[in-house]
C-alpha cells in the first residue's frame, strides 16, 4: 500500500511561484508512475502532468506547459511540482497520484493511489 501526502500549496498573488512535494511512504515508488491533478470548485479534475519513474518522459497540460515543472527524487520517494508564472484560474484543490508502469499517464483513472490534496489560492 502506498500513502501519499502533499504539501507546499497555499495563498500566491498572481505572476508569483509554489512548490509542492508529494511525499510516499509504505513502499518504495520504484518503477511507479507520478501525477499531479487539480480540481477547481464546480469543475471535475483535470491533468496537469506526469513523470516516468527514470524522469525521462514527462507530459504537461497545455495549460500550464512552459509555466509548471514536474519532478522527482527517488533516493526521497517524493514527487515534486514547480508552478511559476500563476494565473488565478490555476487556483485549485492539487492533488498528487501515482501508479504502476513506466509510462506516465495523463488519465485519472489509470491511478491506484491518490493523496488528499493540497489547495492552491491565486488571487489577482
Amino acid at each position: 500500500q502506498v500513502q501519499l501526502v502533499e504539501s507546499g500549496g497555499g495563498l500566491v498573488q498572481a505572476g508569483g511561484s509554489l512548490r509542492l512535494s508529494c511525499a510516499a511512504s509504505g513502499r518504495t515508488l520504484r518503477n511507479f508512475a507520478m501525477a499531479w491533478f487539480r480540481q477547481a470548485p464546480g469543475k471535475e479534475r483535470e491533468f496537469v502532468a506526469a513523470i516516468s519513474w527514470g524522469s525521462s518522459v514527462t507530459y504537461y497540460a497545455d495549460s500550464v506547459k512552459g509555466r509548471f515543472t514536474i519532478s522527482r527524487d527517488n533516493a526521497k520517494n517524493t514527487g515534486y511540482l514547480q508552478m511559476n508564472s500563476l494565473k488565478p484560474e490555476d487556483t485549485a484543490v492539487y492533488s498528487c497520484a501515482a501508479a504502476g508502469g513506466v509510462v506516465p499517464y495523463t488519465r485519472s483513472h489509470e491511478y491506484s493511489y491518490w493523496g488528499q490534496g493540497t489547495q492552491v489560492t491565486v488571487s489577482s
